[in-house]
């Protein structure tokens, strides 16, 4: 099993910490922030208490047990095949990052990116090893929700991709590849298009949050959570795909003319959803509703290994 340097001990560096500790790899984990090592930690013994109780992990502290906590870089990219940044998504650190992890790692060490939009070309086109660097784009937790984006950088090697893709998968992970770079990969640039929406509904008093968050949730959300967008059009019409945008196709472009530019942190907009969030969920219960999040998704990972089974996919 290859060796894993996770380089920032975040929310995102320690589920990658578990996704490749479960999967049988040594990991090391390295943060340069005081104490967060030790918060990282005791976060991830408390992730691997709940996701063996939902039965997504066998013998939690053989994981731990695989999870190293570097002092310094060096030591987390000492004999590691494959390096996931998490750092903060700036432009400015990643690229003084980069230029540090193309000197210290391994030369044929793949050095990928956590970050949720910003391309590789960004932060790489200055460092030698350039061709070994793409972005690994994980959905938060990726130890309960698999998609990895690959969104190579236009010099990436294609063998990278393809190395990295294996890696994914082996893990457990479920790895797609972008063709091209584009700005927020794929996932959040269709999250993006919902958002808006849900937001220009809000802005206009055409339905409140909590009603316009039912609507996914107790709606097309359903189908969403095991199968996509376009295989749920292609079911909703009698001669498939093509028949649904026919039929379909001029309602949502009347919706798209309808839509006007969004001013998405508008000062009033933002007061009206922070008003009716915090009147649900106030500031101080953040953390224990995230860690709610995570118990329900576990649960739903279990559901769908199980329905898996019982169906035969």
């Amino acid at each position: 099993m290859e060796r894993i340097a996770l380089v920032g001990a975040g929310l995102i560096g320690q589920a990658w910490a578990i996704v490749f500790g479960r999967a049988g790899h040594e990991v090391m984990l390295y943060d340069a922030e005081p104490g967060a090592l030790k918060r990282a930690r005791e976060a991830i013994a408390a992730r691997l208490a709940d996701l063996a109780a939902f039965g997504l992990v066998e013998g939690p502290q053989a994981v731990l047990g695989r999870i190293g906590y570097a002092t310094g870089l060096a030591e987390a990219l000492d004999g590691a095949g494959y390096v996931q940044e998490s750092a903060p998504e700036s432009v400015e650190v990643k690229r003084e990052l980069y230029g540090e992890l193309d000197r210290v790692a391994a030369p044929d060490a793949i050095l990928a990116s956590s970050t949720s939009g910003i391309p590789a070309s960004s932060f790489t086109e200055h460092i030698a090893g350039r061709q070994r660097c793409l972005v690994a784009h994980p959905i938060n937790p990726p130890f309960v929700t698999p998609l990895v984006e690959l969104c190579p950088a236009p010099w990436t090697d294609p063998a990278v991709v393809d190395r990295a893709h294996a890696l994914m998968t082996r893990a457990g992970q479920a790895p797609i590849r972008l063709n091209k770079e584009v700005q927020g990969f794929v996932a959040n640039r269709m999250q993006a298009a919902l958002i808006g929406a849900a937001l220009r509904m809000v802005e206009d008093g055409v339905a409140s949050a909590a009603d316009v968050d039912v609507a996914i949730k107790a709606g097309i959300g359903l189908r969403w959570s095991f199968m996509g967008p376009l295989e749920t059009i292609d079911l909703n019409a009698p001669g498939g795909i093509a028949d649904y945008l026919r039929r379909y196709g001029p309602l949502y472009q009347a919706i798209e003319r309808e839509q006007g530019p969004l001013g998405w942190t508008a000062d009033a907009l933002l007061r009206k959803l922070d008003e009716a969030r915090r009147a649900v969920l106030p500031s101080g219960e953040l953390p224990g509703r995230s860690a709610w999040r995570d118990r329900r998704l576990m649960a739903l990972a279990a559901q769908k290994r199980q329905a898996a089974e019982t169906i035969g996919e």
